[in-house]
C-alpha cells in the first residue's frame, strides 16, 4: 500500500490547483472562496490550514508572512506557493487520473 507521502488526496488536489489559480494572491480566504466558486464547495477556513499544512509537511508548498495590517487584528496573512516538487506531483495525478478516466470512458460508453 502506498504511504500518504506518494500520493495527493482529493481535497489536497484541489487546494493546491486553487493555489495556483490564484497564483500570488493565495491564502486562506481567496483559497476557500476559490473552491466555493470553482468547485461550489463550502470549506471551513480550518481545513484549509490543515491541509496547507499537510502540503507544506509534504515539500509541495511553502509559505510567507506579509505584513500584519489594524484591519485583521493585527495578524499577518500566511501566502502560498507551489513548490516544484508540488507542480510533479499535480502533474503525475493529472496523468493517472487520466488513464482512469479513458478507462472509464469505455464502461461510461456502454452504459448510455
Amino acid at each position: 500500500m502506498a504511504n500518504r507521502e506518494s500520493y495527493l488526496g482529493e481535497f489536497e488536489h484541489v487546494v493546491l490547483l486553487a493555489i495556483l489559480s490564484l497564483k500570488d494572491n493565495a491564502y486562506g480566504v481567496t483559497i476557500r472562496e476559490a473552491l466555493k466558486h470553482s468547485i461550489a464547495r463550502e470549506v471551513a477556513i480550518g481545513a484549509i490550514y490543515a491541509t496547507t499544512e499537510r502540503l507544506e509537511k509534504k515539500g509541495l508548498l511553502t509559505s510567507r508572512k506579509a505584513g500584519a495590517t489594524q484591519e485583521r487584528g493585527g495578524k499577518a496573512k500566511r501566502y502560498f506557493s507551489v513548490t516544484p516538487d508540488g507542480m510533479s506531483m499535480l502533474q503525475e495525478t493529472r496523468k493517472q487520473l487520466e488513464i482512469l478516466w479513458q478507462n472509464a470512458s469505455i464502461n461510461l460508453l456502454s452504459h448510455i
